[in-house]
């Protein structure tokens, strides 16, 4: 492909008029999306999906192999060989489920089948995908079935190489969910309208995991010539069409499909300016590009294996959050109210107790001009609905995992200098979420009671609930104190400290609490508990785990205890005390260790924190080794929303944010040996490992431009001035 030069531009908010930087210098002419595998994770409990899509795109037009219960979270698994057919929505890597919308299949012969009777076999060789493209051949009907995307639209073409009642099912009961009777069940209202024999519209009303709105408009390229309803059943709403065309063997049909959440017209104005044509070429090539303008900001140097792990886990990142307004800025809130978003662009899928940790961090690096929109929309949402997401989808809160970590977003963006949100909306949405009580998990009067959740007053999740809520609590202070309110930060810091009233001196873990003081017992430190399931005070995890859950004073944490030595020996026993009990997301295993899990990600950093740096190096090399693989069951756990990824990115040019919202990022040990990041204003930063082998994977020394360096970590700020990062391996 030819050279690619890179603009970083920004909406103002308020205004019409993009505001772009310097641009980079033109990188080599590489294609980086060779070295993308879509199908990554798309086996085991992965949770990807190999669709197309843009990067931070509304729309994931990809195929269904299944669609109920928790393998079926991202509607695919690699090793199904039924496709039910396509929908346009997915989730890339979560642990619930929801979207899968307006499912679609070609299909020959009979029209009148049951539901279930359009799903064909398939030929894994005839299957293939790059980002922004996928294509399969489907046995039964004899159609070569081919997708891509814009931001707001799909365009499918679909080659039928039988000429018998050549037609398309349009499915809107479907959508992934947790058991039979859901699946049929879970569509509240369906509207829609043929405008003409080649254009169809409507309205689903569905819930799942969070009440969604979502209008379309779905064009073909050739008249349809007839329609017909299958039938629904007791409980359904959602229509389910078959429409027929005229056609020859060989012939094409081709369907164009947009979406919006404020309505049809809002899906026709998205379809108008990102689609008006039938150019499959030009949008599949044109994603390609949009895709490598992404991917060549960062470039590095591996084995094959190596760069399609690491430009995979790249583009796993981007897909995410995913811009839910129209093109006109307008979405519908939480409210359910149609409004324009703060900057022109509004964006949901927030996982973010997930995110917070690397994803976020990573996106003020790599693809800074998205994050003054990411921080506007979850003001704009916590203003609508009280507090700042915990874990926002479609516009909506659905109210999983703990804490409100878009805290800390928030503050490690003010933190960084990020100008294009307002300071004091931000802050106050902060406060209000660190402070009001709300539904579910944010039990305020009690935490300030006690210093903690209270067991005995908690349903579940205290210790873990307490822990994470006290690192927004530190997020809160800290951006107070930047912005100069004293009393504030004064409060808030006095809450970022309530960990240690969880650590239980004489068996030196992080101990469910009860109101009265005591401790709760019995109380097995292996004992790993999911709310969902089997209740507990853990979330997904148990004491072995949670007690490193203290990111932003891991000195405080060495000090309980009992020093650097002590902390370090009981560390060694994370790694080989053998888990007894095993959850679905409790996976990636080295003992307790889990890093199929995110509140592990962390933990092997803290040996560099407390003197012993070579420990960290091993333990990156062996999760590397073993927990991440280019191939579809190669991840160790659900991607979710990109934070596996981007522990990986990180973690490959060695160092990682223990603590986000701080700008410092914690070495460890580089595991390839050169990495250019092109950031903005045309600056460059490089990462060099000499001497990186097997054998090799200690840091010997460190110099930054030239210059030992002798801190443990380094700062955001110095990255992104430029510069070379020089590791000597030994």
């Amino acid at each position: 492909m030819k050279k690619t030069t890179l603009l970083f531009c920004t909406l103002a908010a308020g205004s019409a008029l993009f505001s772009c930087s310097a641009p980079q210098q033109e990188t080599a002419a590489t294609d980086y999306t060779q070295y993308v595998n879509t199908f990554i994770g798309a086996a085991d409990n992965g949770h990807t999906f190999p669709g197309a899509c843009r990067p931070f795109g509304m729309i994931q037009t990809s195929p269904v192999t299944g669609a109920v219960g928790w393998r079926y979270c991202s509607e695919y698994v690699y090793e199904d060989s039924v496709i039910w057919g396509f929908t346009q929505t997915h989730l890339n890597g979560t642990g619930c489920m929801d979207l899968g919308d307006i499912l679609v299949m070609p299909v020959t012969g009979n029209r009148h089948r049951a539901w279930d009777g359009y799903r064909s076999s398939f030929q894994k060789n005839s299957e293939s995908a790059t980002p922004g493209y996928y294509t399969v051949t489907l046995d039964e009907p004899g159609v070569k079935a081919e997708l891509t995307a814009t931001l707001h639209t799909a365009l499918h073409r679909y080659t039928y190489n039988k000429a018998d009642s050549a037609s398309v099912l349009i499915d809107l009961q479907h959508g992934p969910a947790w058991n039979e009777k859901q699946y049929h069940s879970q569509v509240k209202a369906c509207d829609v309208k043929w405008e003409n024999d080649s254009t169809l519209s409507g309205h689903v009303r569905n819930s799942v995991w969070v009440d969604q709105d979502y209008f379309f408009t779905l064009q073909f390229n050739r008249p349809v010539i007839s329609a017909v309803d299958l039938p629904m059943g007791e409980t359904e709403k959602g229509r389910r069409i078959v429409a027929t065309f005229d056609l020859q063997p060989g012939e094409e049909v081709l369907m164009k499909i947009a979406m919006s959440t404020t309505g049809v017209e809002g899906a026709k104005a998205n379809m108008a300016a990102e689609q008006p044509g039938w150019d499959f070429e030009g949008t599949r090539k044109q994603a390609k590009d949009e895709w490598n303008s992404y991917l060549s900001r960062i470039e590095m140097e591996g084995t094959p294996d190596e760069m399609t792990n690491f430009y995979t886990c790249f583009y796993h990142a981007l897909i995410q959050p995913n811009e839910i307004s129209d093109v006109d800025g307008k979405y519908r809130n939480a409210a359910d109210s149609i409004v324009t978003a703060t900057g022109g662009k509004f964006y949901s899928t927030f996982s973010l107790w997930d995110t917070y940790r690397a994803a976020h961090p990573f996106y003020t690096m790599i693809v800074p001009e998205r994050v003054d929109g990411f921080v506007n929309s979850l003001i704009d949402q916590a203003e609508v609905q009280g507090f700042l997401p915990i874990w926002g989808l479609w516009g909506k809160e659905n109210y999983c995992m703990i804490a409100n970590h878009g805290v800390s977003v928030v503050a490690e963006a003010y933190a960084k200098g990020f100008k294009g949100f307002d300071a004091e909306r931000a802050f106050q949405a902060i406060k209000q979420t660190q402070t009001v009580s709300h539904k579910l998990k944010s039990n305020w009067e009690d935490y300030m009671k006690y210093g903690y959740f209270p067991t005995d007053l908690t349903a579940a999740e205290s210790v873990s609930s307490t822990l994470e809520s006290v690192y927004d609590d530190y997020a809160a202070a800290d951006m107070a104190r930047r912005m100069g309110k004293t009393e504030d930060a004064a409060y808030f810091s006095k809450r970022a400290d309530f960990y240690k009233n969880l650590f239980d001196p004489t068996t030196k873990f992080m101990r469910p609490r009860k109101s009265d003081g005591t401790w709760k017992s019995p109380f097995d430190p292996t004992q790993a508990a999911h709310a969902e399931s089997n209740g507990g005070d853990y979330t997904e995890g148990n004491a072995w785990q949670y007690t490193w859950h203290v990111q932003h004073d891991v000195p405080g944490l060495i000090a309980l205890l009992g020093g650097e030595e002590a902390f370090t020996n009981k560390l060694d026993s994370l790694f080989t005390v053998e888990l007894r009990t095993q959850l679905a997301d409790v996976t990636g295993l080295i003992g307790n260790y889990a890093h199929g899990n995110e509140p592990s990600h962390h933990v092997t950093y803290l040996y560099t924190l407390a003197g012993k740096p070579e420990r960290t190096q091993e333990l990156i090399r062996q999760i590397f080794d073993t927990q991440y693989r280019p191939a579809p069951d190669g991840l160790c756990g659900n991607d979710d929303c990109g934070q596996m990824s981007a522990w990986y990115m990180f973690s490959a040019m060695g160092f990682y944010p223990v603590n986000p919202v701080s700008g410092e990022y914690v070495f460890g040990a580089p595991q390839m040996p050169k990495f250019v990041l092109h950031l903005q204003d045309g600056k460059t930063f490089t990462v060099l490992a000499e001497g990186l082998s097997k054998e090799h994977k200690y840091v010997e020394s460190i110099t930054l431009n030239g210059e030992p360096y002798t801190k443990n970590y380094i700062t955001h700020e110095d990255i992104m001035k430029g510069g070379t990062l020089v590791y000597k391996m030994k």
